[in-house]
């Protein structure tokens, strides 16, 4: 497995170097059009992501963000995935003026996606292309690989919602932190030069990145050896006619999805994989939820589909969510091979042994989690693509 490991080594290393290239000059672009967001928020916008292909569960996972934020005291800010609209006509009938409109698009760009984001900047929406050329505000696409790219997209918009954040906080654009103003003691000031608090935000998104660019290594060191010993046996159980059973919530939702798609429709060209998200299907998550209870979730669609060879894997920051560990836990009855890629210290997943593999990513604050998370479930497909045969 000696080469192995050295692709996984150079995948990382060649993360990192996209990463430092790519935020070398998008941090600032992250720090003005949060700047602009949160004025379109103060005035009552609302902010509409849609994405074409796999670019779709970006759309998704950033609404969630600015849906619910995780950070305490943040403010609920109105944002909607309207992906199903990508018709240049669908988003000029929903779209106002004080709107922003994030496009996501693979990294050859989207036609609809292009064109809808014209179509709301005619409307007088502010618009961001991810990546893109004709918007308000538009990035190159930052890899030609699709998952490095997916993976740098995620870590520009979660440092946009982070960032939108930082500037509604301050008098400059009107809002009252209320009764979170304790968390922010720079609002008793007077509001600081704008263009000074850019230049401060930009570098904190670049401090961001290489946070990121930390963990993954940090991560690949101690756990390189558990994504190899498990996507090779996911491989076994994927040749012996097994599917991946993939769940996790909000965001991790959002990635199960996009693992799913990833392994159906492959973007790189490897061999289709057969995976099913159970965080997918709104109806039958909120009808057990409502009947049964929010703990029976993924738990029930695993008793519906789950086969003595498929593979069961969960996708945690915390490793505690008890919708999460039931279902794992029937799995493991069932006899599944159980994997959780997983944050924090691996949570009551690692405690209870629920997981024949556990690759943990050690940090505390979940949307660094999430952002290398994304880099591991695409590691780990890379690495079912290139083990040898027989292994």
């Amino acid at each position: 497995m000696r080469g192995v490991g050295a692709l996984l080594t150079e995948s990382v290393r060649e993360r990192n170097r996209a990463s430092r290239a790519f935020f070398d000059s998008a941090a600032e672009c992250v720090a003005r059009a949060a700047s602009d967001m949160a004025r379109r928020f103060a005035r009552g916008g609302r902010l509409l992501a849609l994405g074409s292909q796999h670019a779709a569960t970006d759309a998704q996972h950033a609404v969630v963000e600015f849906v619910h934020p995780v950070i305490v005291g943040k403010r609920a800010l109105p944002a909607l995935d309207v992906s199903f609209s990508l018709g240049h006509k669908d988003i000029a009938r929903l779209a106002r003026p004080d709107d922003i409109v994030l496009g996501f698009a693979p990294p050859e760009g989207d036609r609809a996606v292009t064109a809808a984001l014209c179509a709301a900047r005619t409307l007088g929406c502010l618009t961001v292309a991810l990546p893109g050329s004709d918007a308000d505000y538009a990035i190159g696409a930052p890899h030609s690989d699709p998952f490095i790219q997916q993976e740098l997209i995620e870590v520009f918009y979660h440092t946009l919602w982070e960032s939108v954040h930082v500037f509604l906080e301050h008098e400059a654009t009107g809002f009252d932190a209320g009764r979170a103003s304790f968390l922010y003691p720079f609002l008793d000031g007077e509001p600081p030069d704008i263009e000074q608090l850019i230049r401060d935000v930009t570098q904190s998104v670049r401090a961001k990145a290489e946070q990121d660019e930390q963990l993954r290594q940090q991560t690949l060191q101690s756990q390189q050896q558990e994504i190899i010993a498990a996507a090779t046996a996911m491989r076994q159980r994927i040749q012996g006619g097994g599917t991946l059973l993939l769940f996790g919530n909000g965001g991790s939702a959002t990635d199960a999805n996009d693992l799913a798609l990833d392994c159906m429709a492959s973007p790189k060209g490897h061999q289709p994989i057969p995976a099913i998200s159970l965080s997918s299907d709104a109806a039958t998550l909120t009808a057990v939820a409502n009947d049964v209870g929010v703990e029976a979730m993924f738990l029930r669609q695993i008793m519906a589909f789950a086969r003595p060879q498929d593979v069961a894997l969960a996708i945690s920051t915390s490793g505690g969510s008890v919708n999460v560990l039931s279902a794992l836990a029937e799995a493991r009855r069932r006899g599944l091979l159980t994997v959780a890629v997983v944050g924090n210290d691996g949570g009551d997943i690692v405690r209870r042994r629920l997981a024949d593999f556990a690759i943990v990513v050690r940090c505390d604050y979940i949307p660094r989690i999430q952002e290398v998370q994304a880099s591991l479930y695409h590691l780990l497909l890379d690495t079912m693509a290139e083990l040898p045969p027989g292994a």
